[in-house]
């Protein structure tokens, strides 16, 4: 059972290899703001999970016609997104270490909500049978004691520039967080949870996608 993961992060590769499961990675080439402003323009302002389920979708359906190694996609297209949402706002990668550092100087001792959106397409056989997707949410409540060293210390690693929120819960940024309510693999960037019960949904068991020895 092939699944092909349209997605460049790292993260939730790394998610699903400690699952048991090694993706084929095709990265999806969606221009995320044109995306969402097209979707806005029709249906108006777009909550966090609308948003990123409708990027998860974008990013799976982009690699729909892609070919591996000279060959169609035959399996699973799993796409996924992530946002955090704190304060009333929503906010993706902060990509300038000047923009992370503002967000942690406001968001340390509150709590976040990181949404995370999935879409699963059964493309066995070389075409489109069905597809699924669900946004899952984790809260996640930052120390009130993380001092601007930490903080200046943090950005220079360079980590919480290119993922949503400027932190993570699995590596450096993990000392930082006291707190998730939810899927832990949520606030990574993918729930293995939610993505289980899409391939039950779709009639697949999730032991059948175990490649990797562990």
């Amino acid at each position: 059972m092939r699944l092909y993961l349209a997605s460049t992060s790292p993260a939730r590769l790394a998610l699903l290899r400690a699952a048991g499961v090694e993706p084929i990675v095709v990265p999806s080439q969606v221009d995320e703001p044109a995306t969402v402003a097209r979707a806005e323009s029709t249906s108006g302002p777009l909550g966090p999970s609308a948003m990123v389920q409708l990027l998860a979708q974008a990013k799976a359906e982009a690699v729909v016609g892609e070919r591996v190694d000279g060959q169609p996609i035959d399996g699973f297209i799993l796409g996924g997104d992530s946002a955090f949402e704190i304060g009333g706002s929503v906010f993706g990668k902060p990509h300038t270490p000047e923009v992370a550092r503002a967000r942690w100087h406001s968001q340390r001792g509150d709590t976040g909500r990181l949404h995370s959106g999935h879409w699963l397409i059964d493309h066995r056989g070389g075409r489109t049978n069905a597809a699924t997707g669900a946004t899952a949410v984790a809260t996640v409540t930052f120390a009130s004691d993380i001092s601007d060293d930490e903080i200046d210390a943090y950005i220079a690693t360079g980590e919480p520039l290119e993922v949503a929120g400027a932190f993570t819960v699995d590596s450096l940024g993990g000392p930082f967080i006291t707190r998730i309510d939810g899927d832990p693999s949520t606030v990574v960037g993918l729930s293995l949870a939610t993505v289980r019960e899409l391939f039950i949904e779709l009639g697949v068991s999730w032991p059948t996608l175990w490649n990797r020895a562990l």
